[in-house]
Parts: C-alpha cells; sequence; structure tokens
C-alpha cells in the first residue's frame, strides 16, 4: 500500500492547529482575524495576467550579491514563488514540499524552480539551509517584482502587533525596513519571459499545490 504524502493544505492545517494551542489566545485571535479579512479581499484587482511579460528588478542572491529573474532563469522556462519569508511556518511547509515533490518533476521538463521575498539574503539564506533547497532563493528589496504583479499586502496592525508579541519584526526581517509582503503566488514563466499561469493566495495559510503547479507546467510548456 502506497504511503500518503500530505499536502500542504493538510500539513498547513497541523501547523495552525499546533499554533493555536501554543501561542496566547490574543495572538491567536489577531491572527484568525487577519485571515478572515485577507479571505474577505480576496485576490486584488490589478493583479497581472496571463500573456503579459513577467516583471524584473534588481535582485540579491542568498550571498548578498546582485542578480535578476533574467539571469537566475537563463533562458529555461520557470516556476516563480513568491514567499513571505523564512519566519513564516506556512512559507516553510511549501518550500519543502516544493523540494521534495516539485523540483524533480520540473528537472525532467527542463524547467527552473526561483523562490522570491522581500527579506533580507540573510532571511533567503536561512531559508535555503533550513529546508535544504537546491533551486534558487533570491531576495527583492523593496517588493519590486510582487508591486508589478500587483500581488503586495500588508497585515493589519493587530497582527502586526501580535507578531511582535511573539518576537517577529516584519520591519526588521524585510530588506527594506518596511512591512509589505507578496501574497504566496506562484508564476509560470514560458522561456520567453512570458506570464503563462499565475495563482494567487491572499490568506497566507493557503498555497499552491503541487499537481496544480504541474498541469500549469505542462499546458504552458510544450
Amino acid at each position: 500500500m502506497t504511503a500518503h504524502t500530505p499536502t500542504i493544505e493538510e500539513q498547513a492545517r497541523a501547523t495552525a492547529a499546533g499554533a493555536a494551542e501554543r501561542f496566547p489566545a490574543d495572538v491567536v485571535a489577531a491572527f484568525t482575524a487577519d485571515q478572515a479579512e485577507l479571505d474577505a479581499r480576496g485576490v486584488p484587482a490589478g493583479v497581472a495576467v496571463p500573456g503579459t511579460g513577467m516583471p524584473d528588478g534588481d535582485l540579491l542572491d542568498v550571498h548578498g550579491a546582485p542578480t535578476s529573474l533574467a539571469r537566475v532563469r537563463d533562458g529555461k522556462p520557470a516556476v516563480v514563488v513568491f514567499y513571505r519569508g523564512a519566519w513564516c511556518p506556512y512559507c516553510n511547509i511549501a518550500l519543502r514540499t516544493y523540494q521534495d515533490q516539485l523540483v524533480p518533476a520540473l528537472a525532467d521538463r527542463g524547467v527552473e524552480l526561483i523562490a522570491v521575498s522581500p527579506q533580507k539574503p540573510d532571511g533567503s539564506l536561512s531559508a535555503a539551509e533550513s529546508n535544504e533547497l537546491t533551486f534558487a532563493v533570491v531576495s527583492d528589496p523593496g517588493n519590486q517584482l510582487a508591486g508589478a504583479l500587483g500581488i503586495l499586502t500588508q497585515s493589519s496592525a493587530e497582527s502586526l502587533a501580535a507578531q511582535r508579541k511573539i518576537g517577529l519584526d516584519v520591519t526588521e526581517v524585510n530588506a527594506d525596513g518596511g512591512a509589505a509582503l507578496p501574497m504566496p503566488t506562484v508564476v509560470v514563466v514560458d522561456a520567453a519571459g512570458v506570464i503563462r499561469w499565475i495563482d494567487v493566495h491572499p490568506n497566507y495559510t493557503t498555497r499552491s499545490e503541487v499537481p496544480d503547479i504541474l498541469r500549469a507546467v505542462d499546458a504552458a510548456v510544450q
């Protein structure tokens, strides 16, 4: 009998349940209210659509060296994953799952996997090392790419205060000292740099699942 491989959603539910038991009630309440507000807002108007060019900008690799999305792609199709930071448990669940399940499948298809966040390069390095990632992890200071895609958001004041209560200050983690974050998003880009699929998740506890990404890749990369 084949062992069940947990989906990202299943892993996220378990993480949320653990957080509800571990954190103070007011912190949990602030996070829950923030998630409900994000759900209510939904995907914002103006998000980039398939058929348009993938934006690029001045990125940094895990060592702080300048790079760009085009340089990392090197003319290949790519799956570009926007995540909040190494501090986000839901991001780490997704990144580990993509490493285990997506990397081998993309390699067979000649497609790159690239993870992008607004955190400082040392945060990118932490994400790569702690999750044993073999794909490119880059920093997007100031959320240039996320802003151009229309996927920027910011937690409520109550949620930011709750984060500080448990030892996290996003403004100290982000490379630009701000609190803006990308909505968790996966973009499939073809070899010409054109967006072929974009999946935006306003609620940061949910993510694009591996089968959905692979279906999009197979449809885009012939």
